[in-house]
């Protein structure tokens, strides 16, 4: 089922490529069978959560390819990458229909980059192999990257797209000379073996860093951000719903698969190292929100905020601290995609200005987009019967439980979250209707349709979140209790 997994979206995007465009009727048809591909790739991961067990410990679904020479394709899930791959084949369907109307150009191309990130998302939440992990890791980039520089908002998404591709890629560099160092002293790059492997605490700390530069990059975390902002500001609006939902949780699930999970003294001497720089990241984004004047900007500082009370969760070293910063990360990646979906999708399709200051009023001509911005906001802010809430509450509780200090200043962040939240909705919704702009319609059909489902997930998993946490408990405890 795994193979099948990564496969659907390989064979839709094939099937693709021989189809012709420019047409209406064409174009519309390589985007239904897009959408279709990744719908059937979602209803499979759906088969497979129904299937999974929470109670075993280890992977699952475990498959291993042998016959190639060059490489140990070895694959397999448990309940901590279970929720990375249903939100990938949930987000990737989003995607495609968010941007229905508005691409016009090489559509064929533009969601065959789509799926193609599928694939290779799924493959890195799944793979038990280092450096298959570092390949799949970083071959994410080249779509993205075309996806930025083709089908970006202004003239500068170019420069957007190298500072994406170059930052995260310098970055990694390091993760590189890191499993060469690993595979040259264990003699494999396969996880179980690797994680039965005596490394000394000398050579964890120097491997620890490495790895941790790279992740720091793609979480990120101050002063590895500026290329966030950026790219989100100029990508599609599929693009920023691809990076905010699922590109950002490629650091947290590295943390947990490869820092605690590898090298676990190193891990808890570095802790309060990376708690520093994670409420420096808190207060700095936090504080930089207040001050956009591009909401997509705005909204991308705020999922730099989000991020960094992730990582205080997961190096917290405590079992309730790891469980709410993967509940956040999910969250996140329902609920910023439907902050982008408002902004830079619902406003940006109608007025093409992503300045705040145009904005005013909007309620009087939209009121339905006006409710759908309240829930979503409030979602953002993490209010009680969100699953943002539920993560955000257990990741400050674990980190209490490890530093009062760093727990305290970690709170900062819901005051400061509630500041440019409450902000950015009462300057676009409230007042008179602004000079600015024309007459306009509320949200369409397929809009709505967009957001309902992120809303959905975010309310439904905030009244039971146990429906994660209880798939996830075997897989955290036996992530701190067997490495450490």
């Amino acid at each position: 089922m795994l193979t099948a997994l990564l496969l659907i979206p390989l064979v839709g995007s094939l099937l693709l490529l021989p189809l012709n465009q420019g047409t209406t009727s064409s174009d519309t048809r390589i985007k239904q069978i897009a959408l279709a591909v990744s719908m059937v790739n979602f209803i499979v991961s759906i088969v497979l959560w129904g299937e999974f067990d929470s109670s075993a410990v280890g992977y699952q679904f475990v498959q291993e390819f042998n016959s190639l020479s060059f490489c140990h394709l070895h694959i397999g899930i448990d309940g901590i990458s279970l929720y990375f791959v249903l939100l990938t084949t949930f987000i990737t369907p989003i995607c495609i229909l968010s941007n229905w109307d508005s691409v016009k150009e090489d559509i064929k191309y533009f969601v065959i980059a789509f799926l193609l990130m599928e694939t290779l998302l799924i493959a890195v939440f799944v793979v038990l192999d280092l450096l298959l992990f570092y390949v799949f890791f970083e071959s994410v980039l080249i779509p993205m990257f075309l996806v930025v520089g083709i089908w970006g908002g202004s003239v500068t998404r170019i420069r957007a797209s190298f500072l994406l591709f170059l930052y995260t890629l310098a970055g990694s560099l390091f993760m590189l000379l890191a499993i060469m160092v690993i595979y040259y002293n264990v003699g494999t790059t396969d996880f179980t073996v690797i994680s039965l492997s005596d490394i000394s605490l000398d050579s964890q700390k120097i491997l620890w860093l490495a790895f941790f530069l790279s992740f720091a990059v793609k979480t990120p975390l101050v002063p590895f951000h500026m290329w966030l902002p950026r790219a989100h500001a100029e990508a599609p609006l599929a693009g920023s719903i691809l990076l905010a939902g699922l590109f950002l949780k490629l650091a947290t699930y590295g943390y947990l698969r490869i820092l605690i999970n590898f090298m676990p003294d190193a891990t808890s001497y570095f802790s309060p190292l990376v708690q520093t720089i994670a409420i420096v990241t808190l207060v700095y984004s936090s504080l930089a929100t207040l001050r956009q004047v591009d909401f997509k900007a705005l909204v991308a500082y705020s999922s730099i905020s989000h991020m960094a009370i992730v990582v205080l969760g997961l190096f917290s070293n405590t079992i309730v601290g790891i469980e709410g910063a993967i509940a956040l990360s999910i969250a996140h990646g329902v609920v910023s995609p439907a902050m982008f979906i408002l902004v830079g999708g619902i406003l940006y399709d109608r007025f093409h200005t992503r300045v705040i200051r145009y904005y005013r009023g909007m309620t009087v001509y939209m009121p339905v987009f006006a409710a759908l911005f309240f829930i979503t906001t409030a979602f953002n802010m993490a209010v009680p019967l969100s699953l943002n809430w539920t993560g955000e509450v257990l990741s400050l509780a674990g980190i209490f439980q490890r530093s009062p200090i760093a727990g305290l200043l970690g709170a900062s962040g819901i005051v400061l979250s509630a500041s440019y939240s409450i902000y950015l909705f009462n300057r676009i919704s409230f007042g008179s209707y602004s000079q600015y702009l024309s007459f306009t319609t509320d949200v369409t059909r397929r809009e709505f349709m967009l957001m309902l489902p992120l809303l959905l997930v975010a309310v439904i998993f905030g009244i039971m979140p146990n429906i994660i946490l209880s798939d996830l408990h075997v897989a955290v405890t036996q992530l701190l209790y067997t490495t450490s």
